[in-house]
């Protein structure tokens, strides 16, 4: 599989009469991992539901899609009603079938389901509520859910959240993984040591473009300190960037 090359051309965005994107433009190349990194409030997340067409912009964002035009996402939380009572075989069932779930999955979807649950480390969570799942398994289950099927572009906004080290070393597992079967990925993470482990580019955002290149090359104590402002960075995130 190769994944679709993602271009971004002058994209603004105003929200309530507040300039949230301006001037947004860079690339990102088939089947690499591109970090979206910036202060809170730069418009990252903003940027990101364009590209998923949920939010009205200016300007062009084209995916060149190649052989799979497949799309998975995993959202920053999964918002649920903690009270339903859906298992986790359950959700698989109802995101990856039309046929209903209380009447099961066919044979090839409950296997795809649960290779991709072993690979985020729920396979044997599947009869667990939902809402008995910490916030760390939730993560990794919209992990599963964005697998299934393998997706050619791969869209994460900060999935870390609530991940414990051991959840963190298996996105970055999963990433890698995804990069070197031809997936196209587009990562919000909030870790700049992190990015600067596995990422091929990154784009720094803060309304409009800070800086964009190849990350093992700009993430620099300096540039970033710079580029956040006086947004505070984790000091073990920024001793980190340090080769």
């Amino acid at each position: 599989m190769r994944g679709p090359t993602v271009h971004f051309s002058r994209v603004n965005l105003n929200l309530g009469g507040t300039r949230i994107l301006e001037d947004v433009t860079f690339s990102i190349a088939p089947g690499e991992i591109h970090a979206l990194v910036g202060p809170n409030g730069g418009g990252k997340t903003s940027l990101v539901r364009s590209l998923l067409g949920e939010m009205p912009h200016e300007g062009e964002i084209t995916i060149a899609w190649q052989e799979s035009t497949i799309l998975g996402y995993v959202p920053q939380a999964l918002d649920l009603d903690r009270t339903l009572p859906i298992s986790v075989a359950d959700f698989m069932a109802m995101i990856s079938q039309r046929r209903p779930a209380f009447l099961g999955m066919n044979r090839q979807v409950r296997e795809s389901s649960q290779h991709a649950l072993q690979r985020v480390g729920l396979e044997n969570k599947s009869r667990r509520k939902l809402g008995d799942l910490s916030g760390g398994e939730r993560q990794r289950l919209m992990l599963a859910q964005a697998l299934m099927p393998a997706p050619a572009l791969l869209v994460l906004d900060e999935p870390a959240a609530g991940m414990d080290e051991a959840g963190e070393t298996l996105l970055e597992r999963l990433l890698v993984e995804s990069a070197q079967a031809g997936t196209t990925v587009l990562w919000i993470a909030h870790d700049l040591g992190q990015v600067r482990r596995i990422a091929h580019g990154v784009t720094c955002l803060n309304r409009t473009v800070q800086f964009h290149g190849r990350a093992t090359e700009l993430l620099t104590n300096e540039r970033v300190r710079a580029a956040f402002g006086l947004q505070a960075l984790r000091a073990q995130e920024v001793a980190e960037l340090t080769p």
